[in-house]
């Protein structure tokens, strides 16, 4: 390649980082969208406002990069880590999810998100349906809610029995401290919001189509039910902090602050090291002069509205 060939190599390299690194501007602009809609002509933000965005997304980007590192470290090692995401409706747990993952591979990384028992999952073992997702080796695994199910929604929602509730706390810190025993490290967070914050939270998704979705009827019954959930959450926490797995308040009032002190934080709780990789050649494309290349039909290509 000449000179300049390289130099266009290089402004196409750069484009592409700057590429990726959108992704994570898109996101943010999903929290925007309260604005647009609310208003005739969308705010400009403020110096100050511009200069605190770029400080969020400036240490984002440096905790992603470590962990990225911890990824390869997990993966390298065989290490097991289980990380627990809680919280009330609308607390943030799902934002602070997928900063996390947004840069690792789902093959190390994976999200388990689940539905409501159906009828038979109702009749097993209560953590029956969570054990076929905990880690392996070389994995991490995020719950999006977990088997504290039981000590919330199904307690305030009276999807237990009182019996049920109690044989729950009585087995959790048995199955946690099985779980740590066996080499699997357990890291529990709650997300804790106001009163006020979250019934802003739950306006904007009101107000916003893309957001919609987000809000069942299960969650607009939550809001009825305030006390009860606290109530609730305050016996969780008391009855279920182990030393073994014990439980982490993240405060998430302030989403951006919220994610990057929930990432800071569990970085420090597992001890990862930067694992040297390998310098990295590429191969020279190997070039057949008898090879030709069959052309598509016209009409299998999507057609192009935007160039």
């Amino acid at each position: 390649m000449n000179q300049q060939e390289i130099s266009e190599l290089h402004r196409r390299l750069e484009r592409e980082l700057l590429d990726s690194y959108d992704e994570e501007l898109e996101l943010e602009l999903d929290d925007l969208r309260l604005d647009e809609v609310n208003a005739e002509e969308p705010r400009v933000p403020t110096e100050a406002e511009r200069v605190v965005r770029q400080r969020y997304f400036k240490e984002l980007l440096r905790l992603q990069g470590e962990l990225v590192k911890l990824q390869d470290w997990v993966a390298t090692t065989g290490h097991r880590v289980i990380i627990v995401f809680e919280g009330r409706d609308a607390a943030g747990k799902g934002g602070v999810i997928k900063r996390i993952t947004q840069r690792l591979n789902p093959r190390v990384c994976r999200v388990v998100a689940l539905p409501a028992p159906n009828d038979r999952e109702r009749t097993q073992w209560y953590f029956q349906r969570y054990v076929p997702h905990l880690p392996a080796a070389g994995e991490m695994v995020l719950f999006d809610r977990s088997w504290y199910n039981r000590a919330g929604v199904e307690r305030v929602m009276g999807f237990c029995s009182d019996d049920e509730y109690e044989e729950f706390f009585r087995s959790v810190p048995e199955f946690e401290r099985m779980l740590v025993r066996s080499g699997i490290q357990l890291i529990k967070y709650w997300f804790s919001i106001t009163d006020e914050e979250q019934h802003f939270r739950f306006l904007s998704r009101i107000h916003d189509p893309l957001k919609q979705w987000k809000l069942s009827p299960m969650d607009l019954e939550s809001r009825a039910r305030w006390e009860a959930y606290t109530e609730a959450k305050e016996t969780m926490l008391e009855r279920t902090h182990i030393e073994e797995a014990p439980w982490w308040i993240v405060h998430a009032d302030d989403k951006k602050a919220a994610r990057l002190n929930c990432i800071h934080h569990l970085l420090r709780q597992i001890p990862y090291e930067e694992i040297q990789r390998p310098i990295v050649e590429l191969p020279e494309r190997v070039r057949h002069p008898d090879y030709q290349r069959h052309q598509v039909p016209p009409e299998m290509f999507v057609p192009e509205y935007w160039r």
